[in-house]
């Protein structure tokens, strides 16, 4: 029994059929349940392992992350799993923690598994890690890190333009003292908005305060403690960019606890907008990251590379991501009192 008789038993597509088998919410419930019914009654139970030898592939996408617990993540996985199912495709989620030994057991786990392809959402990867896939002709799609070629695309987030824009929000406000709290400057997107922060000193005029700027771990305990240095420095700002959003969060916390206003003492920025960052007290200001494109950007990247019917890889895309600045309650004028 095969998927084509399940299709004409439903009257209903095969893509139909694998959508419903897969999970996927694009099909009715009407719909699901006729397909369901003609499942049971001819009993057919695909044979994934089969359809791998078969095919030669497994149906199987990588997805690696690097924080599980940052709400930015799972977003971006659900999206990416959404469309994967769409198109029949099951998902290999691993999560590092920013860990390069955890990294090296999720391309360990990628290759057991022999995913036919692998999204990088993280840029802590190895070179000597991306050539285990390479030797394999596997294909891969980068964020914000890497180089196109063989097999190989990237999606570009424009992260300087993120942060000038948030900067620009904040000098238009009248801010002069601005803070920055980074992510971990060993990652390459940490890196590149923290590089953006002092570009944007320089362009509005702006002394750059080693007090004002503090690294942390792209989580809100980091965020909170960062904050906490800021305020005992006495450099006294009237606005902070963070990294990403948990971090905004976090500092928000530690400006609260010594009884500080948002916006009216502290304006604050963040970055990514993950779906609390519209319910914080006060809501707050972020530089969105779509992750819907992202993840299609990244699926698409696989999946097209995957259509070749040439053995060898064919050449890899680029595509570029622009952030978008949310306005919300946690960015105000500056001070009048303000130095």
């Amino acid at each position: 029994m095969n998927i084509k008789a399940v299709a004409r038993k439903a009257g209903v597509s095969t893509a139909t059929v694998s959508r419903t088998i897969n999970g996927s919410d694009k099909v009715t419930p009407k719909t699901a349940e006729r397909v369901r019914r003609a499942v049971e009654a001819l009993q057919f139970y695909p044979d994934t392992n089969a359809r791998s030898l078969g095919s030669g592939r497994s149906s199987l996408y990588g997805l690696i992350i690097s924080d599980i617990t940052n709400p930015f993540f799972p977003e971006l996985v659900k999206s990416f799993e959404d469309i994967s199912v769409e198109h029949g495709q099951e998902v290999l989620v691993a999560n590092t923690n920013y860990d390069p030994a955890r990294m090296e057991s999720c391309v360990t786990r990628m290759m057991q598994r022999k995913v036919d392809g692998v999204a990088i959402m993280t840029s802590e990867m190895e070179d000597r890690l991306i050539k285990v896939f390479s030797h394999r002709n596997i294909p891969l799609v980068f964020m914000d890190v890497g180089e196109t070629g063989p097999g190989v695309s990237r999606i570009r987030v424009d992260h300087a333009a993120g942060v000038a824009m948030a900067m620009d929000h904040l000098v238009g406000l009248g801010h002069r003292k601005i803070a920055f709290i980074s992510g971990p400057l060993d990652l390459f997107s940490a890196r590149t908005r923290f590089q953006a922060f002092l570009q944007s000193l320089d362009r509005h005029g702006l002394q750059r305060d080693p007090a004002l700027i503090q690294e942390a771990n792209h989580r809100a305990d980091g965020g909170y403690k960062a904050m906490q240095r800021i305020l005992d420095s006495g450099a006294k700002p009237t606005a902070i960019v963070a990294s990403n959003d948990l971090t905004a969060i976090g500092a928000m916390g530690a400006i609260h606890e010594r009884r500080l206003r948002i916006p009216e003492d502290i304006s604050i920025v963040g970055y990514d907008d993950i779906q609390l960052s519209a319910y914080t007290q006060p809501s707050l200001t972020t530089l969105r990251l779509p992750r819907i494109e992202i993840a299609t950007a990244a699926f698409h990247a696989l999946y097209n590379s995957l259509q070749s019917k040439t053995k060898k890889p064919q050449n890899g895309e680029d595509y570029d991501i622009q952030p978008t600045l949310i306005l919300r309650q946690s960015t105000g004028p500056a001070p009048r009192t303000s130095d």
